[in-house]
């Protein structure tokens, strides 16, 4: 079922656009409750904060992509 999952048309899309969708939100929320301030961005390695955020946003839309195109195949299996 794996085999099948990462190779449906559309998953690694799905990953990317997620992934990107939540690394952008993490990010504003992030900065919203330090008030906003520049030395959130500034503050850390910048090399290393932008990896593990882009490593994040690939594993959250790893697993919801998973999750949503798994369901989708189980369906359509279960309507033959």
């Amino acid at each position: 079922m794996f085999k099948k999952v990462v190779t449906y048309p559309g998953f690694w899309r799905s990953v990317v656009s997620l992934g990107l969708a939540f690394v952008l939100l993490f990010l504003l929320i992030k900065w919203a409750i330090e008030g906003f301030s520049f030395v959130y961005l500034t503050d850390r390695d910048p090399l290393f904060f932008i990896l593990g955020t882009l490593a994040a946003g690939f594993v959250y839309g790893f697993f919801v992509s998973f999750g949503k195109f798994r369901a989708k195949l189980k369906a359509k299996e279960n309507r033959k």
